[in-house]
């Protein structure tokens, strides 16, 4: 099934690439934190992709932090649009050869893929023996606040509603996505973010500064008038401000990594094939089912 127009995003993400600059704060979030998973590391990464690199913040990051840049030998940056002048690259058909790169990293751009299953195949597949993965993209309860204000304008006015909101990735399920995969040690995680602005019409252009407005394959239906935008904008204001009049938005993080399978990985043992006892280990006696622990009276 193919929820996203690529083709459409494609373009949305030419469109806002002449001024990206101005827009691309999550994108610097993410590529910190990024940055910092990767400093906690003690591996050097000779030849890393950065996919999906929009203006290319993330390898700026890792190139200047002190703990990151010096392990790493070239970047190579790869995105679906031309207009950011990289290689030309779409995460679900990329053209890389297998086992190109020492770790590959991607900020913000994932959760446009169709086939994200396909997609984290050919990256693992891209990866070196024992390279490693590491991907933020934007989770379920992002843009929870705009989701529940145009349904609810969009149900008042017509009776019924469309979601005009993109579906995200929800942090158990890229849990599991990464072990059907088969990504050695993989890990998820997620983190939200509050960004505060005066009006929500404000949220709405930022979101298209970054390229990041919705672009469904199935455009069947109506289209969303001023009418329905501007009572969205209203229950916005009333169920999501703060004291301040400020109202909230939030973008949730779920991070993703994972290392492709290597022959020096640790390995579980099978069971039974342990060659010391636990109770020996741990220094203890060792109690049988039916003997209560503890003093003895």
């Amino acid at each position: 099934m193919r929820i996203f127009d690529r083709n459409l995003h494609a373009r949305r993400r030419s469109r806002a690439a002449a001024g990206y600059a101005g827009y691309s704060f999550l994108k610097k979030a993410a590529a910190e934190d990024i940055a910092l998973r990767l400093a906690a590391i003690n591996r050097r990464f000779d030849r890393v992709l950065d996919l999906g690199a929009h203006d290319g913040t993330l390898a700026r990051v890792l190139k200047a932090d002190p703990l990151v840049g010096g392990r790493i030998s070239e970047i190579v940056s790869a995105d679906l649009s031309p207009a950011f002048g990289h290689q030309a690259a779409d995460e679900e058909a990329l053209p890389f050869q297998d086992q190109s790169f020492d770790l590959i990293v991607s900020a913000l751009s994932l959760h446009w893929v169709n086939d994200l299953p396909g997609a984290l195949i050919q990256i693992r597949r891209t990866l070196k023996p024992d390279g490693l993965f590491i991907a933020t993209v934007l989770g379920g309860r992002t843009l929870t606040e705009l989701r529940q204000s145009l349904l609810a304008a969009e149900e008042e006015i017509r009776g019924g509603a469309a979601n005009r909101v993109s579906p995200m990735l929800d942090v158990i399920d890229a849990a599991g996505l990464l072990q059907r995969t088969h990504f050695a040690m993989p890990v998820a995680d997620n983190d939200a973010r509050t960004v505060r602005y005066a009006h929500p019409l404000r949220l709405l252009i930022d979101l298209r500064g970054m390229g990041e407005t919705a672009a469904f394959t199935n455009r069947s239906n109506p289209a969303l008038t001023r009418g329905i935008l501007m009572r969205a904008m209203d229950i916005y204001a009333q169920r999501f401000s703060d004291p301040d009049g400020r109202i909230r938005a939030t973008f949730e993080f779920v991070t993703l990594s994972g290392w492709a399978p290597g022959p020096d990985q640790p390995t579980a043992k099978r069971p039974g094939s342990a060659s010391v006892r636990l109770a020996d280990a741990l220094g203890v006696k060792e109690q049988t089912a039916g003997e209560k622990t503890g003093p003895k009276g």
